[in-house]
């Protein structure tokens, strides 16, 4: 069966090297550690609840608190700016050649 991962690169150049060292397949490679993964005793204790960390909140010098913000408002941002190119370079007159 086919499926597709989405691996780090640090991740992929590692695993891809390992399989190399190995004569393996990158293919084979990982089938062999997902078995041995789904082959391991199951942890007897429970993983403890992760503690998200704080965000600091930075401010401008003799500024107002700038809150941090989440990704769906820096992603907002930055598609704003994409658009806002876009238009920009649309409503140029094209080239001439």
């Amino acid at each position: 069966m086919r499926t597709t991962l989405d691996l780090p690169d640090i991740l992929f150049r590692e695993v891809k090297t390992r399989a190399v060292q190995k004569g393996m397949t990158l293919k084979d490679l990982l089938a062999q550690y997902i078995q041995a993964g789904m082959n391991a005793p199951a942890s007897a204790e429970p993983l403890a609840p992760r503690i998200p960390v704080p965000l600091p909140y930075f401010r401008k010098t003799e500024g107002p608190v700038i809150p941090p913000r989440t990704n769906a408002e820096l992603y907002a941002i930055l598609d704003e700016e994409d658009i806002a190119n876009y238009h920009r370079v649309m409503s140029q007159s094209p080239p001439k050649i």
